[in-house]
């Protein structure tokens, strides 16, 4: 078993309960704990830490969005929360209490850590001949040094030969963003790293951390500019059912009456497309609604959808009942939801998504946000999305 370990504490001196001030919008421990759990081979998540605010903010955001369903926030002793205590004084008493193979530390202080780097760090552990994994970054900077009487010397290069940057192999430093460990290793030696140590080395730009005010101004500069560089940028699980809400997805929420009372609605024919690619590719495919009409039944034959559920007062609980019918787990199942009935729901499956127009507390717990809005195409967008096919063969 794989966990992430996230130490963070309340008295923090040079910038005052740090860990949970806003950074591009969220808290800063928040990137952190999304990037553990964006990590394909960290099963667990584990934010300790001694302050009640810090809780209560991280507990708010796990209950705001299904990305955070490997997370769990637990306390820390008084004694590794003082001044003085080491990290490695935390994770030894972390590593007491449980249970796991691989422990990564991160740290909150490294907001642009994504989950692509721990992927690449746990993959670089299960290399022969390696205990231990850190991150880098590589820098080509020429380094002095004083000696004993006060004058410097270069420290990495000969200043007589001075290399040209492409002729310099410059220099490995820490950027503190994740260290990675077996339990054994930790308590043999109790450090963070030991034995035979391989880096992985991460964007320049991470070499930043914040301990200083003005450390925070920088990387929130850069920050902002990851924000909109990954905007929608996510890992999705294997995929195995997708289901969806009808009214304000399929279709445009509209309801259409014709000059005899009967009741219309207007479908995209691009969602079929998207129903029919799924299926080619075995995902089951399905609509869970709160009505019960014939046309949604309609379409849903049409489509031959695997599952037609309508009439449901609580859809998470329909949902949980479907995956056990059909022998999926929920973390394999997708949903699109646009609405206040569809939360619950939303927040229990492996893949949330919504169309463009839904509620913004919709939006807030979603995975994905799609550029579509309901009744235009959402299902054929998430559906490339997910096989990564548009039907001829590419993404």
């Amino acid at each position: 078993m794989n966990v992430a370990f996230i130490p963070v504490r309340g008295g923090s001196k040079s910038i005052p309960l740090k860990n949970i001030k806003p950074m591009a919008g969220k808290p800063l421990v928040y990137w952190t704990a999304k990037a553990a759990c964006d990590c394909k081979y960290i099963d667990k998540v584990y934010i300790s830490t001694d302050c009640d605010k810090i809780k209560e903010t991280v507990q708010s955001f796990i209950s705001k969005s299904n990305v955070f369903r490997k997370l769990e926030v637990i306390g820390r002793s008084v004694e590794s929360a003082s001044d003085t205590a080491s990290t490695e004084f935390v994770m030894l008493e972390f590593a007491q209490f449980y249970e796991f193979d691989n422990i990564a530390l991160v740290q909150a202080t490294s907001p642009l850590l994504l989950g692509k780097d721990l992927d690449e760090g746990f993959k670089t552990l299960s290399l022969p001949n390696t205990d231990s994994v850190m991150s880098v970054v590589h820098q080509f900077r020429f380094n002095w040094d004083y000696d004993e009487m006060g004058y410097i010397h270069p420290t990495n290069y000969d200043v007589f030969n001075r290399p040209r940057r492409q002729e310099f192999n410059g220099n490995l430093v820490e950027n503190g963003a994740f260290y990675i460990t077996s339990k054994e290793c930790l308590l043999n030696t109790k450090n963070r790293v030991s034995g035979k140590i391989k880096a992985v080395e991460m964007d320049p730009d991470t070499f930043f951390e914040i301990d200083e005010p003005s450390d925070w101004q920088i990387i929130e500069s850069l920050m902002h500019k990851k924000v909109e560089k990954n905007k929608n940028h996510f890992s999705i699980p294997t995929i195995k059912m997708l289901l969806t809400d009808v009214d304000g997805c399929l279709t445009d929420g509209g309801m259409y009456y014709s000059e005899h009372g009967d009741e219309l609605k207007k479908f995209n024919t691009r969602d079929g497309m998207g129903f029919s690619i799924l299926k080619k590719k075995g995902i089951l495919t399905g609509i869970v609604t709160s009505e019960k009409v014939k046309l949604n039944c309609y379409r849903a034959e049409k489509l031959k959808l695997d599952i037609i559920e309508m009439d449901c007062k609580n859809k998470a609980s329909t949902i949980k009942n479907v995956a056990k019918e059909f022998g999926v787990d929920l973390s394999d199942i997708a949903y699109v939801g646009d609405d206040i009935n569809d939360l619950e729901a939303l927040k229990i499956v492996g893949f949330a998504c919504c169309p463009s127009d839904a509620i913004s507390t919709v939006k807030d717990v979603v995975d994905y946000v799609a550029k579509k809005k309901g009744g235009e195409g959402v299902i054929r967008e998430i559906q490339i999305l997910i096989s990564e096919d548009d039907g001829f063969g590419k993404k």
